[in-house]
């Protein structure tokens, strides 16, 4: 039930378009054209809205609920409340999604150019652009068709994005080429220079960073995140990557396509990333470390040398999951026999 000062919401919707929309089946009996007004949690909803299940520690939450309808998995449908409309959904969380969005769509900006903001005559503005307040334009910037940019931005000199991408307020662009549809949220900064020095005892002779950031299509990245560009060979976003809050990647690195990326993680110079690698909050990967296609590391994880594609990691340095658990476990075990001793006074 989202708050109509800052969301739209659809007129009401019927089950059988519900049903499609979250790619679900009605179970016998449901009556198609029941009407749904909006979304909500199993213990917010009310007869007018649809919730969904997607995990089986709420089964009682759903048994209670007073919701009128409920994406549910088949093996789960038979728990449902009596008088509870059932879709029966294989994924129902990626189902209550598709309608939470159908419901609460983001309506689309009118395009223009506020007069506050600042904008070199060199740079290249296409149509059904929105340009907000105090933003600042570079010389040699282009942007394509229906690309939006947020109040306070700036977009420096040679930048290029592409269609539809959205940026958020107080964003700083530089030295970065950017695809289609991509969504860098507020206060992030890509294209900083890198962090590179070349040390000795007579002191310190900062690096020249003269690479780019290329971001790809339909990436996003979150708020206050920064990416370096690199001091040579380009840093890389492949398409479809997710950038959480508050994530560092330094100079140079490589993240291939679709890879999740959550927050505080911090990704040292030159490690490179293989395609739909997942990494919880607070991972960490050393310079140089090369991590394979498709893996996954637990929360604070430190990753310091390669991790081959498909491995599931935690701990630091970072070992096999089932390795990290048990030695968590052993480590437990013996505090738990040194108290014991204690007591004991041994």
């Amino acid at each position: 039930m989202a708050d109509p000062r800052f969301f739209h919401t659809a007129p009401p919707k019927p089950l059988a378009e519900l049903a499609e929309i979250a790619e679900a089946t009605l179970a016998p009996g449901t009556d198609p054209g029941r009407l749904i007004e909006d979304i909500a949690t199993l213990e917010a909803a009310g007869a007018a809205h649809i919730s969904f299940l997607g995990n089986r520690k709420y089964v009682p939450a759903f048994q209670a609920s007073k919701a009128g309808a409920c994406l549910v998995e088949p093996a789960l449908a038979d728990k449902a409340p009596s008088g509870m409309a059932i879709l029966l959904c294989a994924k129902p969380r990626r189902g209550f999604a598709r309608i939470a969005t159908a419901f609460h769509p983001e309506l689309a900006a009118d395009s223009g150019i506020h007069p506050s903001a600042v904008i070199d005559p060199s740079a290249e503005i296409g149509p059904g652009c929105r340009i907000e307040a105090h933003v600042v334009i570079g010389p040699g910037v282009t942007i394509a068709a229906g690309t939006r940019i947020g109040a306070n931005s700036v977009i420096e000199r040679g930048v290029s994005l592409g269609e539809n991408c959205i940026i958020g307020a107080n964003v700083t662009l530089s030295y970065c080429l950017i695809g289609d549809r991509v969504l860098i949220a507020a206060g992030a900064v890509i294209g900083n220079t890198g962090f590179g020095y070349d040390l000795d005892p007579s002191g310190r002779v900062k690096v020249p960073h003269l690479g780019r950031v290329l971001i790809g299509d339909d990436v996003e990245i979150g708020a206050n995140a920064t990416v370096d560009r690199g001091s040579g060979p380009d840093t890389v976003i492949g398409r479809g990557t997710v950038i959480d809050n508050l994530v560092m990647i330094a100079h140079n690195v490589q993240i291939g396509e679709g890879c999740i990326i959550a927050a505080q993680n911090g990704i040292a110079g030159s490690a490179r990333l293989g395609n739909y690698v997942t990494f919880a909050g607070q991972v960490g990967v050393a310079n140089h470390a090369k991590v394979g296609d498709g893996v996954v590391a637990a929360g604070q994880t430190g990753i310091t040398n390669d991790v081959e594609s498909g491995a599931i990691v935690g701990g630091t340095p970072a070992m096999p999951i089932r390795e990290w658990r048990r030695l968590v476990g052993m480590q437990r075990l013996m505090l738990k026999k040194r108290q014991v001793n204690k007591d004991n006074g041994e």
